[in-house]
């Protein structure tokens, strides 16, 4: 179970910061000339924001979540810890940034291709578009290094072994610290 969970995972990362290059690469070198080839590129930035950001950052969290759930000594590492952090705001800034404005800006730009007069809203529809962007792929990054990773260091204070108190034993034995009576990994 463990295994599959870190596959799954590890997909689902490569498929969000995939998703977030493409998006990229699709705002800085489609054809932008006419309104109606910038309606079209819209169009195929809301397709990767459906189609691959917003599952694979789903799946990401629920594997995430699954694998600190199956494997307990997660929950004591402050790496596991933090990623769970940065995921829960890459899962906010992709689906309410990220894949809420991709729809929105779709719909805005094929009005304004169609000659409605609504290139104002399309501006401060995409005002921050970069700024997010920026930041759900460097916490997506962050993400994986913390994966691969995994310091040693950032352990909660209550998870490092010589902080715990002392378990005594039965008169005459060597106390014996909590950490080491831990649970097989699952």
């Amino acid at each position: 179970m463990r295994k599959f969970l870190k596959v799954l995972h590890t997909l689902a990362s490569c498929g969000l910061i995939g998703g977030i290059a493409c998006y990229m690469i699709l705002l800085v070198f489609a054809p932008q000339e006419t309104p109606a080839n910038y309606a079209d590129m819209r169009q195929a930035i809301a397709a990767i924001a459906d189609y691959v950001l917003i599952p694979s950052m789903g799946v990401a969290i629920v594997s995430g979540l699954l694998s600190m759930a199956v494997h307990r000594p997660y929950q004591d590492k402050g790496w596991a810890l933090l990623k769970l952090a940065m995921g829960i705001l890459m899962f906010k800034g992709v689906l309410t940034v990220v894949g809420g404005k991709a729809d929105y800006v779709a719909a805005v730009s094929r009005r304004v291709a169609n000659g409605e007069p609504a290139a104002d809203v399309l501006q401060q529809a995409i005002g921050h578009e970069w700024g997010a962007l920026i930041v759900v792929m460097a916490l997506s990054v962050a993400n994986v290094i913390l994966g691969i990773w995994r310091p040693k260091h950032l352990r909660p204070k209550w998870a490092r072994p010589g902080e715990r108190q002392q378990v005594t034993g039965p008169v005459g034995q060597d106390p014996v610290a909590e950490s080491e009576h831990s649970l097989p990994a699952a």
